[in-house]
């Protein structure tokens, strides 16, 4: 028990610094999504839950809290834990200007357990909804609509 008392009172001496992970500046171009559908697969695969087919969904998402990531141009998603300084812009109301929208972001990268998070410092070009796949899979794709009981 005084094991635990000591390592306790040294990790509280660390400056907090110490502590934190570093973090690397980036700057990276890809659309803003709803991370939910994309990983979890309950509005079909990857291609349906991104651009416009997607984007009334993901600005539901985004105003009931889930957090938002960023999908690069290198296919990774990156997790927003802030936006240019709001502290609640990563699900919420700030998000919705922003769902389903191509953006070039610079800020700070960090990785952690295999996740990728970004704090996105500042909004560097907002290119709009780019991906207008609703004319593959319409406003709302087929699949996304549950089966009739019978």
């Amino acid at each position: 028990m005084r094991n635990i008392f000591t390592l306790l009172g040294l990790a509280l001496t660390l400056p907090a610094t110490a502590l934190a992970a570093e973090g690397k500046r980036i700057q990276i171009k890809g659309e803003m999504i709803d991370t939910w559908c994309y990983f979890s697969g309950v509005m079909g695969g990857p291609d349906a839950v991104i651009g416009s087919a997607h984007h009334t969904c993901a600005l539901w998402c985004s105003a009931g809290g889930i957090p938002v990531g960023l999908l690069g141009e290198d296919g990774q998603v990156y997790m927003v834990l802030k936006i240019e300084g709001d502290d609640g812009s990563a699900g919420g109301n700030t998000q919705l200007s922003l769902a389903s929208h191509e953006i070039t972001a610079d800020g700070i990268y960090y990785e952690r357990d295999g996740l990728k998070y970004i704090v996105v410092e500042k909004i560097v070009a907002d290119h709009g909804i780019t991906n207008l796949n609703h004319e593959d899979y319409g406003p709302v794709p087929g699949f996304a609509i549950p089966e009739p009981k019978k």
